[in-house]
């Protein structure tokens, strides 16, 4: 599977962004997604995972900020990012578990 990430950039803090994720083939409605993320200096860490029957998880430093989703009919995992804060700067990367596919990156940039 290919995994193509968008919707990076730079933002003011408090604001918002929507990562997408566009995914190939014919089995991403059946596939557990996620989202990480990688800071400079630090390891990549686990943001929000969604499996396929739409039960999501995050963690805890963005509970209540972040939202996961995914739209089976466009094969399409999102990333909805409010209240941002100069903390979530990072490379924000889409991944599929079964396979262990990672797409591109994304960056996302936050300014105090």
């Amino acid at each position: 599977v290919q995994l193509q990430a968008s919707g990076g950039g730079l933002v003011q803090a408090g604001g918002s962004l929507r990562l997408s994720c566009a995914a190939s083939g014919s089995m991403f409605r059946f596939r557990s997604m996620e989202w990480y993320r990688q800071a400079p200096g630090k390891q990549r860490e686990l943001v929000a995972s969604i499996t396929s029957y739409s039960t999501t998880i995050y963690a805890e430093s963005v509970k209540g900020r972040f939202t996961i989703s995914r739209d089976n009919a466009k094969n399409t995992l999102y990333l909805q990012m409010n209240s941002l804060k100069p903390e979530d700067t990072a490379v924000y990367y889409c991944h599929q578990r079964q396979g262990d596919s990672w797409g591109q990156g994304t960056l996302v940039t936050v300014s105090s």
